[in-house]
């Protein structure tokens, strides 16, 4: 890994102080810096980005953050020189060597082959077909979560992913709480109000629940949330329910089945009860969201329903629910007219990707018939998301369920403080039931 100052930090950050916003996440918590990104596309589509230390957060060594779209593309697909293994996927280092090679066991954070072989062993309960047999369930759940009258959307929203998470995976659904706590605190970590979330009720837990609170660690603050150490009551909950007899298949019983090393197994549950869980948690509130502040294109939507799938895809791109991901350069390279060095953080820009004019013609317009729309929020290339099937049968379901009634803000939505997740703490809405 590179330590110290880059070299192409004393050329970058005298001329644009500015661009250390990019990795600041208070950033974040009035509006994604399209404007930036717009700038840098255009002048520095490839630039060094400085990591200064932010509260209890060390300091890091600075990453080469990437913003077209073909450069994005280019990164995600060429894992042979932009690796997830080496440094793993966040902008900021794991906190020890031992931190380090514990993530490095997570799929995500995998090259092929390694990626491949854990990829097939859970892959089959996302295929196209399994997303089939289960989106008639996952419609009548969606349909039940909306009633008339004053709610906080981001809650309602909240509940259908954890739901078919928990159904996906085999937790008691008097657990499901738990996922939803344990993906507010990693998501949510930049954020006070989610950093030390715990909203289950220990009443209702089952005998594995309870064991999983009683392994809580104390959050302090500085602690990385991906720490082994800071997810002990998650991994405690993991192998009690990996012991637990489930009618029928599971991604649980793949994953008992699949000779998966312990720190493999235990980074498979993080990956499906976090990463199956932020994705529609930022992303359903943002799209909604989006439609609100576009009346004229829901107007469209509800004229013609059969937009509804390219709607949602204009969702993703227009409110992409993580804004990056990190690779490590392998070797030596050149991307965009910048040298790059073995080690070097690269980190694409996902968000700024799916506003690449070159691409999509009025990329600052929400149009919900835009075609083609190839978007990168599910990434690219051997990365590309598991579980996008299960995603886009959630929008479905609960957009399709939405169209139903009359939505309207009933207060200001507020962002979650994150330089990673773009997301809503609080969607205050008004429903009414059309006639």
């Amino acid at each position: 890994m590179s330590n110290g100052a880059h070299p192409a930090a004393r050329v970058d950050d005298g001329a644009q102080p500015s661009v250390v916003e990019i990795f600041t996440p208070s950033t974040y918590e009035t509006a994604v810096p399209y404007e930036l990104f717009a700038r840098l596309r255009e002048e520095s589509p490839v630039r060094w980005i400085p990591e200064p230390p932010i509260g209890p957060w060390r300091e890091g060594p600075g990453f080469w953050a990437v913003f077209r779209h073909a450069d994005v593309k280019h990164v995600l697909r060429t894992s042979e020189d932009f690796s997830s293994h080496l440094g793993a996927t966040q902008i900021r280092d794991p906190d020890t060597p031992a931190d380090l090679r514990f993530v490095q066991s997570q799929m995500l954070n995998m090259d092929p082959p390694g990626h491949s072989r854990l990829r097939r062993i859970v892959a089959a309960a996302f295929t196209p077909r399994a997303v089939r047999a289960l989106e008639r369930t996952i419609a009548e759940r969606a349909a039940a979560l909306f009633e008339a009258g004053e709610c906080d959307f981001v809650e309602v929203a909240a509940d259908l992913p954890v739901w078919t998470l928990a159904h996906v995976m085999g937790v008691p659904a008097q657990d499901k709480r738990l996922l939803y706590d344990w993906a507010s605190r990693v998501i949510g970590y930049q954020d006070d109000d989610y950093a030390r979330l715990s909203t289950a009720d220990v009443a209702s837990l089952t005998p594995m629940g309870r064991l999983a609170l009683a392994a809580r660690p104390e959050l302090r603050p500085g602690v990385n949330p991906r720490a082994r150490a800071a997810l002990s009551d998650m991994f405690a909950y993991a192998h009690a329910l990996a012991e637990t007899p489930v009618d029928g298949e599971s991604v649980m019983a793949a994953m008992r089945e699949g000779g998966l090393t312990e720190a493999e197994f235990e980074n498979m549950f993080f990956l499906f009860a976090v990463a199956g869980n932020e994705t529609l948690r930022n992303g359903i509130p943002g799209g909604l969201l989006s439609l609100l502040q576009h009346p004229a294109e829901l107007a469209r939507l509800r004229a013609d329903p059969s937009l509804l799938d390219s709607a949602i895809e204009e969702m993703l791109r227009f409110w992409p629910p993580v804004m990056h991901f990190r690779r490590t350069a392998t070797r030596d390279l050149t991307l965009g007219d910048r040298r790059v060095k073995a080690g070097d953080k690269v980190v694409v820009y996902h968000a700024s990707a799916n506003r690449d004019p070159s691409v999509f013609p009025g990329p600052d317009r929400f149009d919900v018939a835009r075609t083609p729309n190839d978007h990168v929020s599910f990434g690219f290339g051997p990365h590309f998301c598991l579980g996008a099937h299960l995603a886009r049968a959630q929008f479905r379901s609960l957009f399709r369920e939405l169209l139903a009634w009359d939505v309207e803000l009933a207060g200001s939505p507020r962002r979650l403080t994150s330089n990673f997740q773009n997301g809503l703490k609080h969607l205050p809405v008004r429903l009414r039931r059309r006639n």
